[in-house]
């Protein structure tokens, strides 16, 4: 999938002008492809027009105008575009209130070992997560991650999959619909 490109950028006044149109399709674009594992993990998968929804905002909100910074959004940003056969991420790890957050985010030490995209008779791909986010004693409440697709678990990716945690503290098997699989095999390519 191709990048976002810093020529696509607008400037915050005309972003403000677009966002009245923008920000619904891609606030519908999110919601497609938002995937809840148990009660407490949310995976959005990225693509070009959720990442420069994302610069796009981030500019608006912490008033970016400088174009080391523009450019600095756009390549952070673009981590996140998935490449060929692979999909890509933000894992929410959510609960209720601080200190429960707390609490799990140092039992769920080691998640980055445990997610997986499953397609049934084509095995697993391991998530791979950034690990700019990993510490030794708790993990981040937010991953970026990208799950790396054989050509085969890629090509059959549309006839179903799920996503799987097999954490010993966190544990489920979450089939994707089938407008998800519809919706995420376009990132494939």
């Amino acid at each position: 999938m191709q990048h976002v490109s810093l020529s696509e950028i607008k400037t915050i006044a005309d972003y403000e002008i677009e966002r009245a149109t923008f920000r619904p399709v891609a606030m519908a674009t999110k919601d497609r492809r938002r995937v809840r594992v148990g009660d407490h993990l949310t995976f959005l998968f990225e693509n070009r027009l959720t990442v420069r929804y994302q610069i796009q905002e981030m500019m608006r909100i912490e008033r970016l105008n400088k174009l080391e910074e523009i450019k600095h959004e756009v390549e952070t940003y673009n981590e996140l575009i998935p490449g060929v056969d692979q999909l890509s991420a933000c894992l929410l790890i959510e609960y209720e209130t601080p200190e429960l957050r707390d609490v799990w985010l140092r039992e769920l030490l080691g998640l980055e070992h445990h997610i997986w995209v499953e397609v049934p008779g084509f095995g697993r791909a391991k998530a791979v997560f950034d690990d700019r986010q990993i510490a030794s004693d708790r993990i981040s409440s937010v991953q970026y991650i990208k799950f790396q697709l054989t050509p085969e678990q890629a090509a059959v990716f549309p006839q179903g999959a799920s996503i799987v945690v097999d954490h010993p503290k966190y544990s489920f098997v979450q089939p994707l619909t089938p407008a998800q699989l519809e919706e995420l095999s376009t990132d494939m390519k």
